[in-house]
């Protein structure tokens, strides 16, 4: 028997501004929104004007070949670029103007100054409110320090190892396999039975603590076809919960994200609360390109309780 894939664990690590850059990662990309009550369905951007209520999770697939219109045919330079700082780039190659708060496109624009671009109306109160009334100007100058809005979480590079061969969960069994050895049939009839008063629940939750032990600041675990880690007995989908693709083929789990990310999103300052168990990604088994676009894939989202 073929021995299971490791899987490959992702780690937080501070990165400058540059390297955070969309052509800093241009193969595949994924974007996950968790919109606002009576927000807009559009999939730009998590804001809009209209009542129809969004779904609470969405999460979306960028896949391009080497050659494309958008990125250099060439790996991305490791070096930082000739301009100075953390400068926020506010205007795409193409020409194409974005959001001073979120940084999705921003086809509308300031009528006082023409200079700040924003991609809703509720984006731009938000940034007049944070300091652009001071500096709005209808001169060609425009102060491109953008204000910490306290609406986006912080961005951080993630640092991808391959997991041990060797887990917590089978060093578990050889330590568990020497100490039974060494101790008597009726001590080993005595944990049998406790075992068995065990809840399926207990197990699970176990199994997911013993995975991550190694490695507990994993905030997300990457393994095409491979099985999720769950961290519930309850809420876990069965085949027919996995909606195909739209070209057809079925879909396949490809990584999940932890709640241990929970801690770097600092989510308190938006005055929501945000919170998971489990946010486990299947995308298309296929790996079908629908165009340039961003192709909305499946989240299944397990929370570590099933509270009413």
């Amino acid at each position: 028997m073929a021995a299971a894939r490791a899987a490959e664990l992702g780690f937080v690590e501070a990165a400058p501004a540059w390297r955070l850059r969309s052509e800093q990662f241009p193969s595949k990309e994924f974007a996950s929104v968790q919109p606002r009550a009576g927000g807009s369905d559009r999939r730009d951007c998590p804001v809009g004007d209209t009542d129809i209520p969004p779904p609470p999770l969405a999460v979306f697939r960028n896949q391009l070949p080497r050659k494309n219109d958008f990125y250099s045919y060439e790996p991305p330079s490791e070096d930082p670029p000739a301009e100075t700082g953390d400068r926020v780039r506010l205007q795409l190659p193409s020409g194409a103007h974005l959001c001073r708060v979120c940084g999705c496109l921003g086809p509308k624009t300031c009528s006082r100054c023409h200079k700040a671009h924003y991609c809703s109306r509720e984006h731009q109160t938000l940034d007049w409110r944070s300091g652009h009334k001071q500096a709005c100007t209808p001169s060609d100058y425009l102060d491109r320090t953008i204000p910490d809005h306290n609406f986006l979480f912080p961005e951080f590079e993630i640092v991808i190892e391959t997991e041990d061969e060797i887990t917590p969960e089978v060093v578990e069994k050889e330590h568990e396999s020497e100490i039974l050895g060494s101790m008597g049939e009726a001590l080993e009839e005595e944990l049998d039975s406790m075992a068995k008063h065990e809840s399926k629940e207990d197990k699970i939750f176990q199994k997911f603590k013993t995975k991550i032990a190694l490695e507990p600041e994993q905030v997300l675990r990457y393994g095409r076809g491979i099985a999720p880690v769950w961290i519930s007995g309850e809420n876990i989908p069965q085949e027919k919960d996995i909606p195909n693709c739209p070209c057809g083929a079925k879909r396949i789990f490809e990584f999940q994200v932890m709640p241990q990310l929970l801690n770097h999103l600092k989510a308190d300052r938006l005055g929501r609360s945000i919170d998971w168990g489990v946010l486990a990604v299947f995308t298309c088994a296929e790996n079908c390109r629908l165009g340039t676009g961003y192709t909305e894939e499946f989240v299944w989202k397990q929370d570590i309780t099933n509270t009413p």
